[in-house]
């Protein structure tokens, strides 16, 4: 399902501004574009993702602002400094250099200098983003419910009309056992030059496993039923979209095996438009969480 949210927050000097954006996917796939300093938070942040989203492409920004005053946080380990000049001294031995060993020979080994997460600055900045990930996400489900609205509005048409299709395959199917006895009995009739050969009972045997095989009854309660979930399925309040994917092949199954058994034109007709409509209707449930 599409949608967008943006989220701002801040706190003693910084300022975060999340965007998140989903669209249409079967399952849930989350794709970040962080600083660097929250490098380290990529795990968390899909975390939060997975508890408020189910399915659909998600990409999110974020981007960090400071105030120029903000604390540097980086820090100088010392030890690896003392150790990195003492090597630099004993190398300038060896070789019999003249020239010092100058703090800038030093700051060519990033072992000197490390990123400051123990001050505490990476928290504060976490909890500001923290703050903003979740209004953005906030921003774009309500985005998302608005068009899962009106996404369940014409499904509830389309199964609305599938429904008054069954009918008409109800009402079709109905005739067709009648129709069905008596060309068997005229094809019979032209068969046999007597009538009195005929075995009556054996004629009405055959008739009724002819009406067995026609009879679509079994299957259209089941349609019946599918439809009934797939409805109530669209009123719940949890994510209802892989549920509604299954009744849907359901569903499917059971226009192919009516439109099988039944073995007339149009009844066939009428099931191909059910088929139709399913396949819309296919197409819609990926858009739904």
């Amino acid at each position: 399902m599409t949608g967008y949210g943006r989220g701002e927050a801040s706190k003693a000097g910084v300022n975060v501004s999340v965007e998140v954006r989903s669209i249409n996917n079967r399952h849930l796939e989350v794709i970040t574009r962080l600083p660097r300093s929250l490098a380290q938070r990529e795990k968390d942040i899909k975390d939060i993702i997975r508890t408020l989203v189910n399915r659909g492409s998600v990409s999110i920004s974020v981007k960090v602002e400071k105030k120029e005053d903000a604390s540097v946080s980086l820090r100088v380990n010392k030890a690896a400094a003392r150790n990195i000049h003492k090597l630099l001294q004993e190398l300038r031995t060896t070789m019999k250099m003249k020239e010092e060993v100058r703090l800038e020979h030093i700051l060519h080994f990033s072992e000197v200098l490390e990123g400051g997460e123990e001050n505490g600055t990476d928290e504060k900045e976490w909890t500001v983003t923290e703050q903003a990930l979740k209004r953005a996400l906030k921003n774009l489900n309500e985005m998302r419910a608005r068009e899962g609205k009106e996404l369940a509005k014409d499904l509830r048409v389309r199964v609305e009309s599938m429904n008054r299709a069954l009918d008409t395959v109800e009402r079709l199917g109905a005739q067709r056992v009648p129709e069905e006895r008596k060309r068997l009995q005229e094809r019979v009739a032209q068969l046999v030059a007597d009538p009195r050969v005929i075995d009556q009972n054996r004629l009405e045997l055959e008739l009724a496993l002819l009406a067995e095989r026609l009879d679509v009854t079994e299957e259209l309660v089941r349609f019946r039923s599918h439809n009934k979930m797939f409805l109530g399925a669209l009123g719940d309040q949890e994510a209802a979209g892989r549920k509604l994917n299954f009744v849907v092949q359901e569903m499917n199954r059971e226009a192919n095996t009516i439109g099988s058994k039944a073995n007339d034109a149009s009844i066939a007709h009428v099931v191909v438009g059910i088929k139709e409509e399913l396949e819309k209707v296919r197409e819609q449930i990926q858009n739904i969480e």
